[in-house]
């Protein structure tokens, strides 16, 4: 994620960071030859691309099977749902084999990659009787787009083809606007978690990183360094300044979760209340925006 903001910022150097996160979110990892003009707002650029030019976008997805069943009903789920892999395979009406087949092929492809659960077993040996209501549940890898804007092609773009191939695109761009902030969230958590080893870099560096979920919460980023300190992040993309009560929310969220952290990392867009910022130490890491340019 990080090579591939590098190379979308030095294509389009014009963009503030702020706009290269927008962008990126949507057109991170179209084919470089694109001619993407990102001059205007956020909204009028995607209204325009995948008005005017959605043959040209359409043909740029390769290879093209990726638009046809089972690669799009698959990819379409993935796109519009949390990733997780039995559950994607369920929604896209795919068996165990078929759908493991296919997961294969498009990680040989560079579409997709998994993101392991890093949750332990609730069952600690054959004997331990679980809760009943804990029985049937199953821990799952993830699955993740390698290039985000396939991942916006899959979640906005399929069921909205005919109506964008006329140029029309009403539809498509109202449920555009109602959850475009998906996509820009989930971009940020990467380039946090990007950012967040960058930080560790010279100081302890991470071992393992990204997102964590487990049957009781998931957290934008667990990351784990060599010296086996425990940071838990929480990344908020949003125009208002993170206050306290959100640190608050996500020391219960470990409680529950049972995680023991060493460091708790926050990171926003907007900035920080002046209280969480007095509150900034070596236990509270707090990052903005601006942050992000280590990473160019």
């Amino acid at each position: 994620m990080k090579q591939a903001f590098q190379d979308f910022f030095a294509r389009h150097p014009y963009l503030t960071l702020e706009q290269s996160v927008e962008f990126f979110s949507i057109f991170g990892g179209l084919d470089a030859a694109f001619p993407l003009d990102l001059l205007e707002e956020t909204a009028d650029v995607v209204h325009k691309h995948c008005t005017e030019d959605f043959a040209r976008l359409e043909e740029s997805i390769r290879p093209s099977y990726l638009l046809d069943t089972p690669y799009k009903a698959l990819l379409t789920a993935i796109a519009k749902g949390d990733g997780k892999y039995h559950k994607a395979l369920r929604k896209a009406k795919l068996s165990e084999e078929v759908g493991q087949n296919i997961v294969n092929a498009l990680v040989e492809l560079d579409v997709l990659y998994v993101e392991n659960s890093r949750e332990t077993p609730l069952r600690q040996h054959p004997k331990h009787k679980l809760p009943k209501s804990q029985r049937k549940y199953k821990i799952q890898d993830k699955l993740r787009f390698k290039k985000p804007f396939l991942r916006f092609w899959f979640a906005f773009v399929v069921g909205n083809e005919e109506a964008l191939s006329q140029g029309e695109g009403d539809v498509f761009f109202t449920h555009f606007k109602q959850h475009y902030e998906r996509l820009r969230s989930l971009v940020y958590e990467q380039l946090s978690d990007a950012l967040l080893r960058e930080y560790y870099r010279k100081k302890d560096a991470i071992d393992t990183s990204g997102s964590y979920w487990n049957i009781y919460s998931e957290f934008d980023i667990l990351a784990v360094s060599k010296r086996k300190k425990v940071i838990l992040g929480e990344c908020k993309y949003k125009e208002r300044s993170v206050c306290k009560n959100e640190l608050t929310k996500l020391k219960l969220k470990a409680k529950e979760s049972g995680i023991a952290v060493d460091v708790y990392a926050l990171f926003s867009k907007s900035g920080f209340s002046k209280e969480l910022q007095s509150m900034k130490s070596d236990t509270l890491l707090l990052f903005d925006l601006n942050d992000l340019e280590v990473l160019l």
